[in-house]
């Protein structure tokens, strides 16, 4: 199942709701954009290797060719955010419910933009949709065991092999270049942190682009009245739209993150960076390859943080590491519970 760009723009214009769905699932996305995404571009511009004008440029390419590139190889990451909830087999009620749980997202990911926390969209959109789904169905019976556990085994990934191949790789490259002039690989290790940024900016689109995809097509669907769809093709003119829509994002309000992510916790030099960004893209693509679908932010920022360690404890800021902890533990439960509560209040209103 699919729908073309012609088609949906002439459903937009005769469907309220479509039009509304449509309106907030790209608002999540922008928030994505403002929230997440800078993350895949924060050290490149912390190390100065980039300007942050140049450096959302290149995280608009990319995310485009992530989205576009993984989405065509495997597509398995939208296919499991989109099987994860079942609202049940009223369309109007899940429309309902997942317009709840969207604004539930809204709210939660701008609050903590708000104080410069990088809290992972990706959880935020697990929880707020599976809050709703459990007020729609009064039960957990709107929860998909076999979908919720790549989740989870995707939480533990992000987070051990991020900072472990964050580790790893830095200590591989400062021995690999241990005899060399200082002078000469700051501009090798520049050169290639951009070639870094782009691979994360490549594999946020790969990683995030799926998901918020896969949402946006059960919007759709919903709210022409069908309520399940067992398999679907992403259209292009789809990934176009996320993509562009999340750069505007990063664009808007992506520097209060990248000062958190790339100045504040870890003081980096250029190689170190480069690590970071490596550890972090090869994260990103092996569990793309493996279709768990994981957090950028949380990927990323440990493999900050395992370059930090293995540079010493103390070159880590743990005062910002802690703060960004609580808001990683607080957001299943956190926005989860506002899923929840939006979609009883819509669907005592609507």
């Amino acid at each position: 199942m699919t729908i073309s760009l012609v088609e949906f723009l002439g459903q937009v214009i005769s469907n309220p709701a479509l039009l509304f769905i449509t309106a907030l699932t790209l608002g999540v996305i922008l928030v994505n954009g403002w929230t997440d995404a800078p993350n895949a571009i924060a050290t490149c511009i912390s190390t100065r290797s980039i300007t942050p004008k140049n450096a959302i440029l290149m995280a608009t390419v990319f995310n485009f060719l992530g989205v576009l590139v993984m989405t065509m190889f495997n597509a398995t990451v939208a296919q499991t955010i989109y099987k994860m909830v079942d609202f049940g087999g009223n369309a109007h009620n899940s429309l309902v419910a997942l317009c709840a749980a969207l604004v539930a997202i809204v709210l939660w990911a701008t609050t903590a933009w708000y104080f410069g926390i990088p809290t992972s969209e990706s959880h935020a959109l697990i929880a707020g949709i599976s809050g709703a789904a459990i007020a729609v169905q009064r039960g957990f019976s709107g929860i998909n065991p076999d979908e919720w556990v790549k989740v989870i085994y995707g939480l533990f990934l992000s987070t051990i092999i991020g900072f472990g191949l964050g580790y790893v790789v830095v200590k591989l490259i400062g021995f690999l270049f241990r005899k060399a002039d200082k002078r000469k690989t700051r501009a090798l290790f520049s050169k290639a942190q951009v070639a870094g940024g782009a691979a994360m900016a490549f594999m946020h689109g790969a990683q995030d682009g799926q998901k918020f995809m896969g949402v946006f097509l059960l919007g759709i669907f919903l709210a022409r009245g069908e309520g399940s769809a067992d398999s679907f093709v992403i259209p292009i003119w789809l990934m176009i739209l996320c993509s562009a829509i999340m750069a505007l994002g990063t664009s808007i309000g992506g520097l209060r993150i990248i000062k958190t992510v790339g100045l504040g916790m870890v003081k980096l030099e250029t190689y170190q960076g480069f690590s970071a960004d490596l550890a972090g893209a090869l994260s990103l693509l092996l569990a793309s390859v493996l279709g768990i679908p994981v957090s950028t932010t949380h990927t990323k920022t440990t493999a900050i943080m395992g370059v930090g360690t293995a540079k010493s404890l103390s070159a880590v800021n743990w005062s910002i590491v802690r703060e960004m902890v609580a808001a990683w533990i607080l957001t299943f439960p956190g926005c989860g519970v506002l899923g929840y509560l939006m979609a009883l209040i819509f669907m005592a209103i609507f």
